[in-house]
């Protein structure tokens, strides 16, 4: 492993991550706020980095509150997006900002996601407001109508499953 990569492991004192790679949480707000059509309090917004090495992916996931990634540095991002509802899957590329490649890529939420690196390693930030919860993610490979149709979408999209 390239010393730097393992260095950001170690002082940003990452952990493996469920979906693939390694992260750790670096804000929880202390405000609260009541999501619309819902009745538990949320934090107002979380912060994690979010380390993905040459091999590794983000499996696709959804969290029910909107999403921000932004490129710290390495390598560029792909980030995929499968809105279900409508059918329709878009790729976007982070990193440095050239005419190809946007710094920053809001993910509405319950929009499914996948992410991958483009080189040795990609580390992003992702920012989630409302705060995210354990309780309103999911893996798309626990719901097989969802993990059915991103297969149909081919293989490059299934192999994120």
């Amino acid at each position: 492993m390239n010393p730097h990569i393992q260095t950001l492991i170690d002082s940003l004192q990452l952990q493996p991550h469920p979906e693939g790679g390694y992260y750790r949480e670096v804000f929880r707000s202390e405000q609260v706020v009541i999501p619309s059509g819902k009745q538990a309090e949320r934090r107002a917004l979380t912060a994690i980095y979010f380390l993905l090495l040459a091999g590794q992916h983000s499996r696709w996931h959804r969290v029910l509150s909107d999403e921000i990634w932004s490129h710290l540095e390495g390598d560029p991002l792909q980030l995929s997006c499968f809105d279900a509802g409508h059918g329709q899957l878009k790729n976007f590329r982070l990193g440095r900002y050239d005419m190809e490649t946007e710094p920053i890529r809001v993910v509405p939420a319950g929009i499914w996601q996948a992410a991958r690196p483009l080189g040795e390693y990609a580390l992003v930030g992702c920012y989630v407001g409302p705060g995210f919860e354990f309780s309103e993610f999911s893996m798309a490979a626990d719901h097989p109508e969802v993990a059915n149709t991103i297969r149909a979408l081919g293989e490059k999209a299934a192999q994120l499953i």
